[in-house]
């Protein structure tokens, strides 16, 4: 905490900075959005057209789930949950802005992450072009470390703190002559 104080004709002009880190704060939210929002996209195709999902994920011409052994609605639609969960957790913790939550998020996402990580690193379909397997790696590694990114950039405190309004201190005024005032 960082208390300045300035002098006015008044008296003094108090104003408390809290050591708050509000790049942390800014950079979780960033961070838990895009988790957010990766959760709900995948998740919400898969549990809805699981099949589209199984043909063209991740999209933009590329076929990446469709090429790693037959269709499985159940597996599909269950993928789609699990990522509309993840989705859920990480929304949770953006709307309250708790780091605690935050740090739980990330862990969940961690959790999944790394397994999911070397799947992809140590499994290429044969059909798979270097492009799209490299690509695939870059996303899958980006599910992890956004996770643990979450876990180590979340503040110490639980939810950001306003910072309190400045306030003035008056003191009492005493006579030009320099006298006291009677009893």
């Amino acid at each position: 905490m960082r208390i300045s104080l300035h002098g006015t004709g008044d008296g003094i002009r108090v104003r408390v900075r809290l050591e708050v880190n509000r790049r942390r704060w800014l950079a979780l939210q960033i961070m838990l959005a895009i988790l957010a929002l990766q959760g709900l996209i995948v998740g919400a195709w898969a549990v809805f057209a699981p099949h589209s999902w199984y043909t063209s994920f991740p999209g933009f011409g590329m076929r990446w789930v469709g090429m790693d052994g037959p269709y499985n609605h159940h597996l599909a639609s269950d993928v789609g949950a699990f990522f509309l969960a993840m989705a859920a957790v990480t929304g949770v913790a953006l709307w309250f802005m708790d780091s605690l939550l935050a740090r739980a998020a990330g862990a969940g996402w961690l959790v999944f992450g790394i397994p999911h990580l070397l799947y992809h690193t140590f499994h290429r379909p044969e059909a798979m072009s270097t492009v799209s397997f490299t690509l695939s790696v870059i996303a899958a590694f980006a599910l992890p470390a956004l996770g643990v990114a979450c876990v180590l950039v979340a503040p110490r405190e639980r939810r950001p703190i306003p910072e309190p309004a400045p306030f003035t201190l008056r003191f009492p005024r005493r006579g030009r002559s320099g006298s006291r005032p009677p009893r």
